[in-house]
């Protein structure tokens, strides 16, 4: 009986410690620092390329006509590039892709309606205009946001402000964030609803179902979970193979994004009918009259800078600032790292600045800005390596000089983008979510901030896409303004849950903050574990040589060249199973 008894205790010791060894290999794989092999690592570049193109397909398929729609997505491929290399090596620091976002996508819809109008007017009065290409509006809208986006960072604005973020200001700004994409989503999938489910089923299966699996012993890899790092890669894939086969018999036939856009909304634009030609494009396979070399350079002119543009790249630029900055805390979260320190999220936002300035001032219609449906892919591959991300960076670079390449890409069907969009943004909903553990749910003014803030960032949206003339001021540009702003859904829940949580009184165990005894200074309990750990304080510092530079005492008085950060205290941290035993 005791040697049975011994049996079980050596067999459940034997559980424990393999457990211990996965969750400790887990760890290091999520580390900002670690370097995976090198298959691997080219794999994993990969699936952030992938992931991107899935985003870049939506906005630039439904702002520009079909004859230069390859020409400015290889464009915006080689910018996000830029800025991706700038992110992770004097930015933020953690590995986030950059792309266009709903942030640019939603005030570029609204400028290109107000252009339409105004062709309209000046066509019924016979009155003369000059003709302007739309994407030339579309490049002074990002050149303002990017201005926009630089200014707050410089300034040391943004982070300020997350300083005052609280887990309630967090939770539903993540909360909106995931479920702000799920009419593109959806419009996306509504091109092929087959196989949209496919690639679901297959991301899910291989993420979630398929997370503890790895290859046979006798391969080199067998130690890593290939099955859930590489989930999105293999899915999209798949199911991209399936559909060519599918094409080639001839049954389906691959759509635009105009086509959706006037089948399942309300917009009705002229340009966007004159857009809404059948998607030429072969699956696998590329044209071969298309040029093989293209070089980014602004073949449309210099961006136009007019009132509406102006306008338009003021809201976009406030958007993408709130939106970067959540997904930064987001990624933060998903990799267990510290929360980022105010010095990383301004150089961070920063670069973000220069990137979208860039790519505006050299021909791309929208800005760039962290890329939300990357950094949730992090989560469900379980690897946050920053050299992957770099990685990712230089094959934008590439994907963006070579056409063919990029033609190749944006010839994936549109419901495979809006299957890994629709999954990947529910992980920063979920994230969200996990901030409520810090406040007292049960708290009625906790439960009402979180309910009308969540409502009405998707309710007022929706309404104001519906009556896009209910706005009318007298001054096209305040118009396009407020619709911009009011139409944005991360601004509105940004706005919202900041105002509600510092107007309307309650304690600060209430709203998820404690005081330091000594230093009495308010910190944010959401931040307490990780402040515990000082195994990854030194992530967000730049590379030594930029470290110095910025060092110098004549820039330190600028926020964004404060690049050191302030040294974390060590908080001691109760046990859950002993706080139990504590008296309350």
């Amino acid at each position: 009986m005791v040697k049975l008894d011994r049996c079980k205790w050596m067999t459940a010791c034997s559980q424990q410690d393999s457990v211990k060894l996965t969750e400790a290999k887990r760890l290091k794989i999520l580390k900002v620092d670690y370097s995976p092999p090198f298959l691997l690592n080219i794999g994993l570049a990969l699936q952030h390329v992938l992931v991107q193109v899935s985003m870049c397909t939506l906005v630039v398929g439904a702002l520009v006509e079909e004859a230069v729609r390859e020409r400015i997505a290889a464009s915006v491929f080689f910018y996000s590039g830029i800025c991706t290399l700038l992110q992770s090596y004097f930015g933020s620091r953690l590995p986030l892709v950059q792309a266009p976002s709903l942030d640019f996508l939603i005030p570029a819809l609204v400028l290109l309606s107000a252009q339409a109008a105004c062709r309209e007017q000046c066509e019924k009065s016979e009155e003369f205009e000059a003709p302007t290409h739309p994407v030339r509006e579309f490049q002074g809208m990002a050149v303002v946001a990017g201005l926009v986006q630089f200014s707050v960072g410089l300034s040391g604005l943004s982070g300020a402000l997350l300083a005052r973020c609280g887990p309630l200001i967090l939770t539903p700004v993540l909360c909106i964030m995931g479920f702000s994409i799920y009419r593109e989503a959806a419009l996306l999938c509504s091109d092929h609803w087959g196989l949209a489910l496919l690639t679901m089923v297959l991301l899910v299966f291989l993420s979630q179902h398929l997370r503890s699996c790895s290859l046979p012993a006798c391969l080199k890899l067998s130690q890593y979970p290939i099955f859930s790092m590489f989930s999105v890669l293999l899915s999209m894939l798949l199911v991209w193979a399936l559909c060519a086969t599918l094409f080639h018999y001839g049954y389906i036939r691959p759509h635009s994004v105009p086509e959706l856009l006037l089948k399942k909304t309300n917009i009705s634009t002229t340009q966007i009918q004159d857009w809404a030609v059948p998607n030429s494009s072969s699956l696998l396979f590329t044209d071969s009259t298309t040029t093989w070399f293209n070089p980014p350079l602004p073949g449309l002119g210099l961006p136009l800078l007019s009132g509406r543009s102006i306008a338009a790249g003021v809201a976009a630029g406030l958007s993408s600032s709130l939106s970067s900055q959540a997904v930064y805390v987001l990624t933060a979260r998903l990799l267990k790292a510290p929360t980022p320190p105010a010095q990383a999220c301004n150089r961070g936002l920063s670069m973000e600045g220069l990137g979208s300035i860039l790519a505006g001032l050299l021909g791309a219609p929208v800005g760039l800005c962290s890329s939300v449906a990357n950094a949730c892919t992090l989560g469900l591959s379980q690897c946050g390596s920053r050299g992957t991300v770099q990685l990712a960076g230089v094959m934008l670079l590439i994907l963006g000089v070579f056409l063919r390449l990029t033609q190749l890409l944006t010839s994936i069907p549109l419901a495979v983008h809006g299957a890994v969009l629709s999954v990947t943004y529910t992980v920063a909903t979920a994230t969200g979510i996990t901030y409520l553990q810090y406040t007292d749910v049960d708290s009625g003014r906790n439960i009402f901030n979180t309910g009308f803030t969540v409502f009405m960032s998707l309710v007022l949206p929706r309404w104001f896409r519906m009556r896009s003339d209910f706005i009318y001021t007298g001054e096209p540009s305040l118009d396009i303004f407020l619709q911009s702003c009011l139409m944005l859904p991360v601004f509105l829940v940004s706005f919202l849950a900041f105002f509600l949580d510092h107007t309307i009184s309650g304690t600060l165990c209430e709203r998820g903050f404690e005081q330091d005894q000594d230093t009495k200074k308010i910190r944010s309990l959401a931040d307490k574990q990780h402040r515990a750990s000082q195994s990854q304080e030194g992530m967000y510092e730049p590379p030594e040589l930029v470290r110095r530079v910025l060092g110098l005492p004549g820039l330190r008085v600028i926020p964004f060249f404060a690049c050191s950060s302030p040294d974390v205290e060590k908080i001691v941290e109760t046990s859950p199973e002993m706080s139990s035993l504590l008296p309350q």
